[in-house]
């Protein structure tokens, strides 16, 4: 297998350990959610969230991050270590003082905010106000998850990928340390102990953002209190962001929609589209954001060198991975989504019915993974090749296309028409993309790319399958030992029987895996040896 395909491999499996454990954490922090409060409090919460949320893409985790890498990577090959530094404080600096003053307007015009969003929430009395107070507690989390991405960011270009990736843990362990402390103590002031939520997300922002301050100053990060928009770099990446914000902006009006749609269809649904959401995004965050993000500084380097041929293979090795991990985690979700959601939520005030309408919608969200993990790959290859404007044009389409459907599919379908707008939207944005990026690389490994995709999605369906048919003999009981055996079983059998077919089907990418993992054991071998 190619070199890239390890290299990519290896700084991918640090990163997903990472990941795995801050997913972890995150689904223990919504089944906390969905245990201890009524759906009348975690629809308030989530769309509180949403909105502050919706600028973190823009400066912490979509163009703000897609720029900044690629010209922060094209000063540390082509200047020196210091301008590179000096960027960085730049960008750091006007990250600060920008998102100081959003954060005080979002505070004092959260009512209108909430509004806009949740109109629907007037007819539940209390509601629309508990999402403003939750609203105005979460705003300062936007300024601290931006400078902790642009951290991150700085890692990641000096090939530090652990320590990011474990960030968000911190960010979840704060909401689940304190959102139960608080939440007898609120209860007993006479407030909604929601309120516990919201300030744990506030915290656990600002550990996100502490745990990757001493890796940075051991790189020997350099502050200076430069604040220019003249800078070049920053002149760059403001470019660079332009279209991404006017992309951005699409996607802000299909949030709103997709908000104001779900909060139409009564009590519930927010909550229930959030947590099918948040299951789809676990394979999504551990293996596509993480092949993504190792692929990142490797492509931003051949861009900056003009290593055209290199860039194509990387790309290439990138996506066949996202091919080998995300179909058959496609399959595995559609066929154990209901065992899945009951095992996670159903405890407390999270009820049968609240799975069965959870799980309806995790289906249709996962069959948009594969797209999902592939587009977080191809993105920023557009923007290192300094074609920001493409992905963005491509974006506004495919959201145009997003809200027809959704505004047609609720209709039909009800709340989950959402969830399966969205996952063929993302198929039309990952084939636009894909047609386009070749024609300024030319063609990114296509037999190759046809072959692997081919061969997972036959192995995938094999055991997606036995998944299922095994699901239909056992029952297991209702406890939770009990269902945890019941999936935990499931997925044991669904994962030899996917090896197996993958071995028969001779997946080269699985074989890289396993070479990686050998060169792994017998490192930590000789190491306890030694």
């Amino acid at each position: 297998m190619p070199q890239d395909s390890l290299h990519i491999a290896k700084s991918a499996g640090l990163i997903s350990l990472a990941t795995l454990i801050s997913r972890v954490l995150g689904l223990a922090r919504e089944q906390m959610i969905a245990v201890l409060f009524s759906r009348y409090a975690t629809d308030a919460f989530y769309v509180a969230f949403r909105i502050p949320n919706l600028l973190r893409d823009l400066f912490a985790e979509g163009a703000m991050s897609s720029a900044f890498v690629p010209t922060f990577t094209e000063h540390l090959k082509k200047r020196t270590t210091a301008e590179a530094w000096k960027l960085a404080s730049n960008v750091l600096n006007i990250l600060l003082v920008t998102l100081s003053v959003i954060t005080l307007l979002g505070f004092y015009s959260a009512d209108w905010l909430v509004l806009q969003f949740a109109g629907e929430f007037r007819s539940v009395p209390g509601k629309l106000e508990l999402t403003v107070v939750l609203t105005r507690i979460m705003f300062p989390f936007l300024p601290l998850v931006a400078i902790a991405a642009v951290i991150m960011g700085i890692l990641n270009s000096q090939g530090n990928f652990f320590v990011p990736a474990l960030a968000p843990a911190l960010f979840n362990v704060g909401s689940l340390v304190v959102a139960p402390a608080l939440y007898f103590w609120l209860s007993h002031l006479g407030y909604d102990p929601i309120l516990g939520m919201a300030i744990g997300t506030l915290s656990g922002g600002l550990l996100q953002l502490l745990v990757q301050v001493p890796p940075l100053l051991r790189k020997g990060f350099v502050y200076s209190a430069d604040l220019s928009f003249k800078h070049p770099g920053v002149r760059r990446i403001l470019l660079l962001m332009g279209p991404g914000t006017i992309g951005l902006a699409s996607t802000q009006i299909n949030i709103f929609v997709n908000t104001w749609l779900a909060t139409s269809e009564g009590e519930g649904p927010v909550s229930w589209l959030n947590y099918a959401f948040r299951l789809m995004q676990f394979p999504l965050g551990i293996f596509g954001v993480a092949i993504a993000t190792a692929a990142l500084p490797t492509v931003s380097s051949q861009a900056a060198t003009d290593a055209v041929a290199d860039l194509r293979r990387t790309l290439s090795a990138a996506l066949r991975m996202v091919f080998l991990i995300n179909i058959p985690a496609t399959a595995g979700l559609i066929a154990l989504s209901q065992p899945i959601v009951a095992l996670i939520y159903q405890h407390g005030k999270f009820k049968l019915s609240d799975t069965i309408a959870t799980s309806n919608a995790l289906i249709f969200y996962a069959l948009g993974l594969l797209a999902y993990s592939s587009i977080k790959v191809l993105v920023p290859a557009f923007y290192a090749l300094g074609h920001s404007r493409v992905p963005v044009a491509i974006s506004s389409v495919t959201v145009g296309i997003n809200i027809a459907l959704n505004l047609w599919l609720v209709r039909v379908m009800g709340y989950v028409g959402l969830a399966l707008g969205t996952s063929l939207a993302s198929f039309g944005n990952l084939i636009l993309l894909l047609f386009w990026l070749q024609k300024y690389t030319g063609p990114v490994d296509p037999a190759g790319l046809a072959r692997t995709f081919f061969k997972m999605v036959s192995a995938s369906l094999v055991m997606g399958l036995a998944c299922a048919r095994l699901q239909a003999y056992l029952s297991l009981g209702e406890t939770l030992p009990e269902r945890f055996l019941n999936v935990a079983v499931s997925i044991g059998a669904g994962l030899l029987v996917l090896f197996l077919c993958c071995r028969l089907l001779r997946v080269g990418e699985l074989e890289t895996a396993l070479r990686l993992l050998l060169r792994k054991v017998t490192q930590m071998s000789q190491r306890q040896a030694g």
